[in-house]
């Protein structure tokens, strides 16, 4: 029978009292109280770590872009477009009108919108500029308009950037080739109507995961093809007088430089007044990169720094010999003015490349700050003139030059806000040797923060990076800054007299001395660290450290360290790879068995080899299969046995196009784990783990392959449906 339930009594307030304390319910109320809780907190940590805007706005934006770059499809950029908008409305709808919550609702709604805003820029920017890629290499006839001319005369040629038609569809597109210097006349200058026989190839996509991403870089720059001249190039039209002229007056300024300079101090020396580093040879420049000074040779703060203030102390002091102007204008901001002038002429000489914008505009903003009597060295100003180069040019925001350029402004300007360095720098009663050493003390010091800021970005563009970089800065910038730079400048003053043959020989040995610092220090044992393996979220986690790190104050800044740490437990255990594949299938490295890298081909293309090593994270001439005694090699192909996690990987590589018996080959596939080729394998050919033939080569991209704990990376794996791998893979 079933039992009645006991009527329902009202419960009095002392026995409601009493449920209230039971656990289950007292736990209720703990957690319905963490909601609000958690927005007060934050607003209190915004307060006491020194929150500013600014710097958070252009990380905000550079946040959106990087989304669309590491993103693979349209669905993942609208959810971030999607995501910062309803991040925004979210915040403002809970807290609108709330003072106790106004930084937390402020900094969460802009913040969002500048999200989804980065997001939504780069992916216009993309589809307005890009230009889809030759689908296969071609001989063609073309006649085309320069559109640029770039001098390569350490290399023997000469660029040209042509608008043409295009030899299949005729849809007007550009184009960039190389001509031999010997044909490369004055005639073909912007503007020049030109035609020539052509070999040109779709720009390269990355030869491995990791590598130069050039197809990328082209798709921005609207290059559908790239390729060199076959024979004789004829001018149709001779340039004309009315366009580049700013192009012209590099190039002869250049040139005339060189003629005065001689050898490669002549060629560091045009770098350094026209921005022209087509004359640097290779050796110049692996020596000046391995010794980290190759920022001395790309135009940027230090060099637009030192010309702006140049300009101001000329212009000060002069002006200050007028009476009548000093009575009645503020010299400072005359002054400022005629620097700004003079870092804008500047910055176009040089051909405004990101990193000497960047420092322009940083520079006009520090002008403005003296001007108006306030504090100059901000991370407001860097967060400007990041904000202005991104909105300009979004797809800037991965390449190296943007990423090194605004770490080490970040860090310098970080660095001396801190408080110790304030007190160590304050002025006091010393003598000038006391003074002199405090500011040798913090130079060395801030080359140290400098190369530690730009370490994981150097090592994930270039898996190098010179150890010695601080040292050898410390003697470097002053003697680029304060010998070098100025007695260039004063010899092209008195050059208009013909009277400047002193000061460029003192200039041509100042410069043999900076490029001896470069090459000793390149020399030295242990004066390059190379890391093969940085992986996107290894230099995101780091990149996310030091931003940390730098924008905010006191103790919160210290948990910047956690991610930093978290990539470099995440670098250490990324393991190098055991097999490089090219993206065509030729050229494939092995690492492990020799202090060398083993190739499969000995190729003579120098971008190849070094693509390979840098990758490998190995020096030192590879070692080709056929030579090495761990390998079998006929003609056709070669067979090599890996011990690798306790277990034998055998690798079958092709070594040449000659037809072979599908029954042969089926066998000889059978017995082998991985199979490598260049061409197309019948179906009969099945490897226990991987055919990487000519089929799958096309789809994938290149292969890098780590047999200890199995698995494989590859170029399309990075790529997703962005314009410039879509149309390949199309």
């Amino acid at each position: 029978m079933a039992t009645r339930a006991p009527p329902l009594v009202p419960m009095g307030d002392d026995e409601r009292d009493a449920a209230m304390q039971h656990t289950p319910w007292r736990s209720r109320v703990r957690l319905s109280s963490i909601g609000p809780a958690l927005p007060a907190s934050a607003e209190r940590f915004l307060g006491s770590a020194g929150f500013d805007r600014g710097p958070w706005l252009a990380v905000a934006l550079a946040a959106g872009i990087g989304a669309w770059f590491a993103l693979p499809d349209a669905a993942g950029w609208i959810a971030c477009i999607a995501g910062g908008v309803v991040l925004a409305l979210g915040a403002l709808a809970a807290w609108r009108g709330r003072e106790d919550r106004a930084q937390l609702t402020l900094a969460l709604v802009v913040c969002g919108l500048l999200f989804a805003f980065g997001t939504g820029l780069i992916w216009a920017r993309s589809e307005l500029v890009g230009q889809p890629a030759f689908d296969r290499p071609m001989f063609a006839e073309l006649e085309g308009r320069v559109l640029e001319r770039i001098e390569q005369p350490a290399e023997d040629r000469v660029r040209l950037v042509l608008a043409v038609r295009h030899p299949d569809s005729g849809e007007a597109v550009r184009v960039r080739i190389n001509v031999p210097l010997e044909q490369a006349s004055a005639a073909m200058g912007e503007g020049a109507l030109v035609q020539a026989e052509v070999r040109l190839m779709p720009p390269t996509a990355p030869m491995l995961p990791g590598s130069y991403d050039f197809a990328r870089t082209a798709w921005f720059e609207g290059l559908a093809a790239t390729g060199s001249v076959q024979g004789d190039i004829a001018i149709v039209e001779p340039a004309r007088g009315d366009g580049g002229w700013i192009a012209r007056v590099q190039r002869r300024l250049s040139a005339h430089v060189r003629e005065q300079l001689g050898g490669s101090p002549g060629s560091i020396a045009a770098a350094f007044a026209s921005g022209d580093r087509g004359a640097i040879s290779q050796a110049d420049e692996d020596a000046m990169r391995d010794a980290g000074l190759t920022h001395l040779l790309s135009i940027s703060g230090l060099h637009v720094s030192a010309v702006i203030a140049a300009a101001y102390l000329l212009a000060i002091r002069l002006l200050a010999m007028w009476p009548w102007l000093t009575l009645r204008v503020r010299l400072p901001v005359l002054a400022a003015g005629v620097a700004a002038l003079a870092g804008i002429a500047y910055t176009l000489l040089t051909g405004a490349q990101v990193p000497t914008v960047r420092s322009c505009i940083g520079a006009v903003l520090v002008l403005v700050a003296l001007a108006l009597g306030r504090e100059p060295l901000s991370m407001r100003m860097v967060a400007v003139a990041a904000a202005v180069v991104l909105l300009a040019w979004p797809e800037s925001l991965v390449g190296p030059s943007f990423q090194m350029s605004f770490s080490a402004v970040i860090a310098i300007v970080a660095l001396h806000n801190a408080a110790p360095v304030k007190r160590f720098l304050a002025p006091r009663e010393e003598s000038g040797i006391s003074r002199m050493a405090r500011g040798a003390i913090m130079l060395l010091v801030t080359g140290f923060v400098i190369e530690i800021a730009l370490m994981p970005i150097v090592l994930f563009h270039f898996h190098r990076a010179g150890v010695y970089g601080a040292f050898a800065n410390v003697i470097a910038i002053p003697l680029t800054t304060f010998v070098s730079m100025p007695l260039i400048a004063i010899a092209l003053v008195f050059d208009l007299v013909g009277a400047g043959a002193p000061f460029w020989w003192l200039a041509g040995k100042s410069l043999e001395l900076l490029l001896g610092i470069a090459h000793v220090t390149s020399a030295q044992p242990g004066a390059v660290k190379l890391i093969p393996q940085m992986t996107l979220p290894t230099v995101a986690l780091f990149v996310a450290g030091g931003l940390w790190l730098a924008l905010w104050r006191g103790r919160a800044r210290l948990l910047g360290f956690v991610p930093a740490v978290a990539a470099t437990l995440l670098l250490l255990a990324t393991p190098v790879p055991d097999v490089l594949v090219s993206g065509d299938g030729r050229h494939v490295g092995i690492t492990g068995e020799d202090e060398r890298l083993l190739v499969l081909r000995d190729s003579r293309s120098s971008f190849t080899r070094d693509n390979l090593m840098e990758l490998a994270g190995v020096e030192g001439e590879p070692v080709p299969l056929a030579a090495w005694p761990g390998a079998r090699c006929s003609r056709d192909f070669c067979v090599v046995t890996l011990k690798r996690g306790g277990r034998d990987w055998h690798l079958l590589l092709s070594r040449s196009r000659s037809i072979i018996g599908e029954r042969a080959l089926a066998a000889a596939c059978e017995r082998s784990d991985i199979v490598v080729s260049d061409r197309w394998l019948p179906r009969s050919c099945k490897p226990r783990w991987i055919k990487a033939d000519r089929r799958m080569l096309e789809e994938s991209g290149g292969l890098a392959i780590t047999l200890t704990d199995p698995s494989i990376t590859t170029v399309a794996g990075r790529q997703g449906e962005h314009g410039w791998w879509r149309g390949r893979r199309d």
